[in-house]
């Protein structure tokens, strides 16, 4: 599992795929997030500006990424 951190309270899911470098740019991102590829807590979320909060586990591409402080 990888694990991202972040200072603030939340991070946007596109801007975490990109961090934690599971997508090359932020194009990428958004189609993968709007094609139904990404899960946040094993739900399909087709919001790229959806805000992801610490705790939270991102699914893309058979990677898991925990989201940490």
């Amino acid at each position: 599992m990888l694990e991202i951190t972040i200072r603030d309270e939340f991070i946007k899911l596109g801007q975490a795929l990109k961090l934690a470098g599971v997508v090359e740019d932020g194009v990428e991102a958004k189609y993968a997030i709007q094609d139904g590829l990404v899960k946040v807590n094993g739900e399909v979320d087709t919001r790229r500006g959806r805000k992801v909060y610490v705790g939270d586990v991102i699914s893309f591409e058979d990677q898991e990424i925990r989201v940490i402080r």
